[in-house]
């Protein structure tokens, strides 16, 4: 009996479907989580999801590149889901344009700054220079964040761990930082949100408040732009 149940759960481990339905079961469980405990910050859901897959696959013994086959459909929505991030923001296009100015402003900063307080962290800690390159990009939403890594001589692998802790510790402490620092325009939050933390400060963003998830798609948008244009072109002006 005992044989039998031992193949079946090869054969399971070993399909795809398993990695996207532990994927859907870990995000679930941690939205309830989330919900079931009045919705605070740092419970943020996929910080539960990832602690809990990184569990059953330690468990398992389930390898990364396994339980990846079944989640890459996940990973595909990620396009399309940032696509129709354009739909809160059609919507609040008229205060866009009211705020073009300071959005610019705001984003020339955010970026520089997110850059360069990654690798000053880095540099302080003694890291390598490839560690360095890797952490730069850091909050970016994943896709572009790890084909600037490359660009510039980083691991894309490593910059996508960044890229989620990055994203997960920002969506967590970013309300309070806001609230510490008394920022209450709606517009300054969600832009600060997504320049900040990428997709999952987004998402955290629209779960609040829609003015605020617009500006945090908006600003996760343009600071990927920003930053796939701009961090290639400083890193070959200062180590060309």
């Amino acid at each position: 009996m005992s044989d039998d149940l031992h193949q079946i759960w090869v054969y399971l481990s070993a399909n795809p479907l398993a990695g996207l339905t532990l994927t859907l079961v870990a995000y679930q469980c941690g939205l309830w989580l989330f919900e079931k405990l009045g919705r605070r910050p740092v419970l943020n859901p996929v910080l539960i999801a990832v602690v809990l897959i990184a569990g059953v696959l330690s468990l398992s013994g389930i390898d990364y590149r396994t339980y990846f086959d079944g989640a890459q459909f996940v990973h595909f929505l990620l396009g399309p889901a940032t696509v129709a991030l354009a739909v809160p923001l059609y919507n609040q296009f008229q205060e866009v344009r009211r705020s073009a100015l300071a959005l610019v402003v705001a984003l020339l900063v955010g970026s520089t700054a997110s850059a360069l307080s990654a690798v000053a962290l880095v540099w302080a800690f003694g890291g390598s220079a490839v560690t360095i390159l890797s952490m730069a990009p850091k909050s970016v939403t994943s896709p572009i964040a790890m084909g600037v890594s490359e660009q510039i001589g980083g691991l894309p692998s490593l910059t996508a761990v960044f890229v989620i802790i990055t994203g997960i510790v920002a969506a967590s402490l970013g309300t309070w930082v806001l609230n510490l620092v008394r920022v209450k325009d709606w517009r300054a939050r969600g832009f600060g949100m997504g320049v900040a933390a990428h997709g999952i400060g987004t998402a955290r963003a629209l779960q609040v408040n829609e003015v605020a998830g617009a500006f945090a798609g908006l600003g996760m948008g343009l600071n990927g732009l920003a930053t796939a244009l701009l961090l290639p072109t400083l890193y070959h002006l200062i180590w060309g």
